[in-house]
C-alpha cells in the first residue's frame, strides 16, 4: 500500500541537512544544461537561467508531489526553438509560453491528469530507457568546442584530461556512500573536482565557457506581439505542443518518483503548478520548461524526499545569478558530466531486460519502439502517444478473440446464446459467425450475464442481427444488458425483449483526490 503525502503541509518533518545539500547538488546540475538549451535555442543565455529559478520555485511548493525538480528541459526547448527560427523573434516564443501554461491550466482544472494511468509498463520502460540514452548522449556536446555547424571534437591533452575528471567524478560517486552517506555523493564529487582543478591549475573546460550566469532579477515583460488572430495561429500550434510535451514528460516522471518513493502524488496539481510556472515564465524572461527527469533522480539519490530542495535549489540559481556567478562560471564540465552520468546509469530502466523473458512479444515490440522514438526524434509526447495506441490496438486485438457463445434449446424450442467476452468493434466479426439466423428456431434469447456491449459499434452489430431475426420471422431477445445499452436499443423494442430487472449495474471507479 501506497503513503499518501500531505502535498499541501509546508511543514512536515523534513531532514534539514538533506534538503538543503540535496538542492545545492541539483542547482550544480541544472545550471550548466539551461545554458546549454538557451543557447542552443538562440536565446539569450539568462533566458535559460530565469526558466530554471521560476519553473523551479513555482513547482516546488505548489506542485504535484515533493521531490519533483523543474526547468527548462529540453523536450519543451525544441518546441519553442522551432518558433524561434519561424516567427524570428524571441517575442513570439514568450507569447507561446504564455499560451501552453493556459493550456496546461485548463487541463488541471478539468483534471485531466488522472489519464496519464492510462500508458502502460512497456510505454513507461521505454519511456525511461531512451531518456536515459538521451541523458548520457547530451553529455557528448560537452566535449565539443563551439556551436552548430562550427562545433568542433576536442582532442589530444584536453580530451584526456576531461575524461579523467569525468572519470574521477564517477569513481567519487561510486565509492564515497560506502564512507557515509551524510553528504550527497553529488555534491562531494563536484566540490572535490573543483578542489582539484583549482588547486593544480589544470586547463578544462569550464561553466564560464558555456556562457555568464550574472544577471539581475527577472524583469517583468509583456510579450510584444499584435493581439491579432493572425498572432494565434502562429503560436497556439507551438503553445499546445509544449503543454502537451510538458504534461506528458511531468505526469510520466511524477509517476516514475511515485513508484521509486513508493507514495503517491497529486497529477492534477501537477498540471496547474507547470501552468502557473510557464504563465510566470512568458510575463518574466524565462523560456519555460516542465519537470526534469535527470535532476529528479539526483535530487531523489541525494536522499531528498521534501519539498525544500527544490525550493533551496530554486533560490540557489537566483543567487549565483546575482551575487554567485565568478565562482560557479569556475566549476569544470567534466564534473557535472561525471554525475549526469551516474544519472544515466540510474535512470535506465536494467530491470526492462530481465522483463524480456516475461512479455509477450507485442510488449517487448512496444518498449524498443518507444525508446527508439525518444531517442531519435526527442519528441516524448510522440513516443507516448505511439506507445499507448499500438498497446491500446493489441489489447483489443486480443480481447476481440476471447468473445464466445455457449449455445442450447431449452425444453420449450427456444434456443440459447450464452456470450462470454467483451462486444466491442474489434469482436463484432466474431460475434456474428456465433448466429444461425436461417436454422434458429422461431424464438431465440441472446444472454449478456457474462459479457458486456462496450461501443457503438456493438450497438450497430446488434440493430443489425436484430433485422435480420425480424426478416426471417422470428422473435430476438436480449437480456442482462446494461442501462446504457436499454436506452440505446430502445427504439427497437418492439422486436427486443430486454430483462430489465437483472441488468447489471456498471460504475466507473475514479479518484476522489484530486
Amino acid at each position: 500500500m501506497k503513503k499518501h503525502l500531505n502535498l499541501f503541509d509546508l511543514s512536515q518533518k523534513v531532514n534539514y541537512k538533506t534538503e538543503i545539500l540535496a538542492g545545492l547538488t541539483v542547482a550544480m546540475t541544472m545550471i550548466p544544461e539551461s545554458l546549454m538549451f538557451a543557447i542552443l535555442a538562440g536565446f539569450p543565455p539568462l533566458v535559460g537561467l530565469y526558466g530554471a529559478f521560476i519553473m523551479g520555485l513555482v513547482t516546488a511548493i505548489f506542485g504535484g508531489r515533493p521531490g519533483l525538480i523543474s526547468g527548462g528541459a529540453g523536450a519543451t526547448v525544441v518546441v519553442v526553438m522551432a518558433l524561434m527560427i519561424r516567427a524570428d523573434g524571441l517575442e513570439y516564443v514568450f507569447a507561446a509560453v504564455i499560451l501552453a501554461g493556459v493550456i496546461q491550466l485548463i487541463v488541471g482544472l478539468l483534471k485531466l491528469g488522472k489519464f496519464i494511468r492510462l500508458v502502460p509498463q512497456p510505454v513507461m520502460f521505454g519511456f525511461v530507457n531512451g531518456l536515459a540514452i538521451i541523458i548520457f548522449m547530451a553529455q557528448m556536446k560537452q566535449f565539443e568546442i563551439g556551436a552548430g555547424e562550427a562545433a568542433t571534437w576536442i582532442s589530444g591533452t584536453p580530451l584526456y584530461t576531461m575524461l579523467g575528471l569525468v572519470v574521477f567524478t564517477v569513481a567519487i560517486i561510486i565509492i564515497f556512500p560506502k564512507i557515509t552517506k551524510a553528504v550527497p555523493a553529488s555534491l562531494v564529487a563536484i566540490i572535490v573536482v573543483f578542489i582539484v582543478v583549482y588547486v593544480f591549475n589544470i586547463e578544462t573546460k569550464q561553466v564560464v565557457d558555456i556562457a555568464s550566469v550574472s544577471g539581475s532579477l527577472p524583469p517583468f515583460h509583456i510579450p510584444q506581439v499584435p493581439f491579432t488572430w493572425e498572432t494565434l495561429t502562429i503560436i497556439f500550434p507551438f503553445g499546445l505542443t509544449m503543454a502537451a510535451v510538458g504534461l506528458t514528460e511531468g505526469l510520466l516522471t511524477l509517476n516514475l518518483v511515485d513508484e521509486i518513493t513508493e507514495t503517491k502524488g497529486n497529477s492534477n496539481r501537477e498540471c496547474l503548478a507547470q501552468g502557473s510556472a510557464n504563465i510566470l515564465n512568458g510575463f518574466f524572461y524565462g523560456m519555460g520548461g516542465c519537470p526534469m527527469i535527470a535532476q529528479t533522480l539526483v535530487n531523489l539519490s541525494a536522499g531528498s524526499r521534501a519539498r525544500l530542495s527544490g525550493i533551496i535549489a530554486a533560490l540557489t540559481i537566483l543567487l549565483i545569478i546575482l551575487f554567485g556567478a565568478p565562482v560557479i562560471e569556475l566549476v569544470p564540465i567534466a564534473a557535472l558530466v561525471g554525475v549526469m552520468v551516474m544519472v544515466a546509469i540510474g535512470t535506465f530502466e536494467w530491470a526492462s531486460f530481465k522483463a524480456l523473458r516475461r512479455m509477450p512479444r507485442s510488449d517487448i515490440f512496444v518498449m524498443i519502439l518507444v525508446t527508439l522514438i525518444t531517442v531519435v526524434l526527442h519528441n516524448l509526447a510522440l513516443a507516448v502517444l505511439i506507445g499507448v495506441i499500438i498497446s491500446a490496438l493489441v489489447f483489443a486485438w486480443e480481447s476481440a478473440k476471447r468473445i464466445r457463445a455457449r449455445k442450447y434449446i431449452d425444453e420449450e424450442g427456444v434456443k440459447h446464446y450464452e456470450i462470454y467476452g467483451p462486444l466491442f468493434f474489434g469482436s463484432i466479426t466474431a460475434f456474428n459467425d456465433k448466429f444461425d439466423v436461417a436454422n434458429d428456431p422461431e424464438e431465440v434469447i441472446i444472454d449478456f450475464e457474462e459479457s458486456r456491449v462496450s461501443d457503438m459499434s456493438a450497438i450497430e452489430a446488434l440493430n443489425k442481427l436484430t433485422e435480420k431475426y425480424l426478416q426471417s420471422g422470428k422473435k430476438l431477445h436480449l437480456k442482462h444488458l446494461s442501462k446504457d445499452c436499454i436506452q440505446l436499443l430502445e427504439n427497437a423494442d418492439k422486436v427486443i425483449d430486454v430483462n430489465v430487472m437483472e441488468d447489471p449495474t456498471y460504475r466507473v471507479v475514479v479518484d476522489k483526490v484530486d
